[in-house]
């Protein structure tokens, strides 16, 4: 889905390790046995010597080779498998020892992903996205609706917080559920504290879970990044960090408003939203900015392409952390 090349290769690199862990495992395990069993090393030996001989007559023509030889090797593998364990070691010590047992560690069953592949997906997505910066309680299992009272009201619509937050929720998922399929952008606006980067974070972590590439990034940060490129051609992370603010199926960009804006900043702002437009590429905004701040800050145009081509969801409410803050002085 989001995977680029290079994001599958480096999970491919660590199969490869998993698989050459196995190998040195089970050598180490053939020696150490051989060591202490002599009379192992000298079966093994003797169906090797045995395999070339009936292959050799299998060539000759002669049809009943395959039978005789499956007798004898039953045979020479139970003797082994006697010695082994009456040495005392497991009946399958011998084994391969893979991670997973499932696709023996190749990623694959068949021609479809292993589960395990899709957790080495999910992880190596996290560890790229920034997201792992944010609390770790960022989950939809961990909202909390009853932060948003139902008696505190915004003064241009009449409605509660409670309200405006069951009905953003309910389009969050819908942006969640249909990610991939439809495109869509959000674009959070409110007061200090109100959950705009708490929504994100949960946002995030559904879509990564669904396997799509994830990108956050503060205001501060995005545009520390976009500048190092710009004014840094050699600087090689940059450019590939750039690449992917661009071509990342979900990018986050949190508290727009915080960094120092001037017209390079309110431009690399509107070429950032404009090519993801471009490209549908979905993305979502936080700021504690008016909309009539983002027009002044960032140009007409780019208040154009947020307003246009955004949901643009109004936060209302008390302080989320100064109230957590003071339940956790009640608790104590």
């Amino acid at each position: 889905m989001g995977l680029r090349n290079s994001q599958y290769y480096a999970i491919m690199r660590e199969y490869e390790k998993k698989q050459l862990k196995s190998h040195d495992i089970q050598t180490a395990r053939y020696e150490e046995v051989y060591q202490k069993i002599p009379e192992f090393k000298s079966l093994d030996d003797s169906i090797s010597i045995l395999s070339v001989q009936y292959g050799k007559k299998l060539l000759n023509g002669d049809d009943k080779a395959i039978a005789s030889l499956k007798e004898e090797l039953a045979i020479l593998r139970s003797s082994k498998q006697s010695l082994l364990t009456s040495a005392g070691f497991p009946a399958d010590y011998l084994e391969p020892v893979y991670e997973c047992k499932d696709c023996k560690d190749t990623g694959y069953i068949g021609n479809q992903k292993c589960h395990c592949f899709r957790k080495a997906i999910i992880k190596l997505l996290y560890e790229e996205s920034n997201i792992l910066e944010l609390p770790v309680e960022a989950d939809f299992k961990n909202f909390r609706l009853d932060f948003y009272s139902p008696s505190y009201y915004d003064k241009k619509t009449g409605r509660s917080a409670r309200e405006i937050m069951e009905d953003t929720l309910q389009i969050c998922h819908q942006f969640i559920d249909s990610f991939g399929k439809d495109f869509r952008n959000l674009f959070f606006y409110g007061s200090v504290g109100v959950g705009k980067t708490y929504l994100s974070a949960c946002i995030a972590r559904e879509i990564m879970e669904r396997e799509f590439s994830v990108l956050y990034f503060s205001a501060p940060q995005l545009f520390n990044v976009l500048a190092q490129t710009t004014f840094d051609k050699k600087d090689v992370d940059s450019r590939n960090m750039n690449d992917y603010i661009f071509s990342c199926d979900l990018l986050i960009i949190d508290d727009l408003g915080s960094e120092y804006t001037n017209s390079f900043i309110a431009s690399q702002f509107f070429t950032c939203i404009n090519e993801r437009l471009l490209h549908k590429k979905s993305t979502i905004i936080s700021t504690n900015l008016s909309l009539e701040s983002l027009a002044d800050l960032y140009t007409e145009r780019s208040f154009s392409r947020i307003t246009s081509s955004y949901t643009l969801l109004k936060i209302i409410g008390d302080d989320i952390r100064i109230r957590k803050k003071l339940e956790h002085r009640e608790d104590h």
